[in-house]
């Protein structure tokens, strides 16, 4: 499937706003059934990409990345977490990101993975932006999957809070329980921020390119998270965070850190990153939260320390 962009359109708006006429979008079934959409583009032998996308998100807003990835030799596959982009929804508002626990996310990906694995030659990586990244590494810790390299970009390891996580953790359990959990949290990407453009990224055909995917169905957009969700994002990152399981992740693990980010706690994924084994962080001081869908300075910057970083740790045998 391909879909035309507006007249005239720059090279990037071409790969970022189309499926390549080479991939394949379908679904896999989890093991209760649920449809879950996949995006799926054969490479040329390098290896294998597994890519996850954040809260909110669905795989359309990282066809650039993976178009890079696969002129390098990468096939690259990412899915729809259930409940958003174009993967259901968990509530009856198709507006509110819903969630009662993160735990069948967790067997979605530990599934997945396993289907996806099987048969397959080259290095395996495993990689995962903000909600996606903390999902990653909890899947890791818990010994769900077992990939030969994986790359976190923002990751979601503590949230930020203008009372403190701690604080907005409890508020988050206590607003949860008070009335239906399912109801939105906020209004927009997050409360007191009037330009949720600058709370992502700083380039703003990168953020159009969003737009349109919403233009083109409506059906994939998402809004605000749901009061449970909050609850349940406080307590999983809270936990990992604190889970003596960190320090025997033998996974070659890179971070990237989005020093402006303004959703998630950059402090959080650096110290959580020391913890690991085998693991570096690298910070970007002028990025907000989309480091992929940053600026081309900030962008070029962590695709070539990605590309580096498998070079050296998940090389072709």
């Amino acid at each position: 499937m391909t879909i035309d962009t507006a007249p005239d359109p720059s090279p990037m708006q071409r790969v970022a706003r189309a499926i390549p006429p080479d991939a394949r979008v379908t679904y896999w079934r989890a093991a209760d059934g649920w449809a879950v959409r996949r995006f799926d583009r054969d490479g040329a032998g390098r290896g294998a990409i597994l890519f996850q996308a954040g809260r909110a998100d669905m795989f359309e807003k990282y066809l650039e990345s993976f178009d890079h990835w696969h002129a390098a030799g990468w096939s690259v596959t990412a899915f729809d977490w259930r409940g958003q982009g174009g993967s259901g929804r968990l509530g009856a508002d198709p507006h509110v990101g819903h969630c009662a626990s993160f735990a069948p996310w967790i067997d979605d990906l530990a599934g997945f993975w396993r289907d996806w694995r099987a048969g397959r030659a080259g290095p395996a990586v495993l990689m995962g932006h903000s909600m996606g990244g903390y999902l990653a590494l909890r899947a890791m810790v818990e010994g769900r999957v077992a990939p030969d390299a994986a790359v976190l970009v923002a990751p979601m390891l503590g949230l930020r809070s203008p009372v403190g996580a701690p604080i907005g953790g409890l508020a988050a359990r206590i607003i949860a329980a008070m009335g239906n959990p399912a109801r939105a949290a906020w209004k927009g990407e997050r409360p007191g921020a009037p330009d949720r453009r600058a709370l992502l990224t700083g380039d703003t055909d990168r953020y159009d390119d969003e737009a349109f995917w919403f233009a083109h169905d409506p059906s994939l957009k998402l809004g605000p998270p749901s009061w449970a969700w909050l609850a349940q994002a406080f307590a999983g990152t809270a936990a990992l965070r604190a889970d003596p399981r960190l320090a025997q992740v033998t996974v070659p693990v890179l971070t990237l850190v989005a020093d402006r980010d303004a959703l998630v706690d950059p402090r959080a994924a650096i110290a959580t990153t020391a913890r690991l084994p085998d693991a570096r962080a690298i910070r970007f001081p002028d990025a907000a939260h989309e480091i992929l869908r940053e600026r081309d300075a900030v962008r070029d910057r962590a695709l070539a320390a990605i590309d580096a970083f498998l070079d050296e740790r998940a090389p072709v045998a």
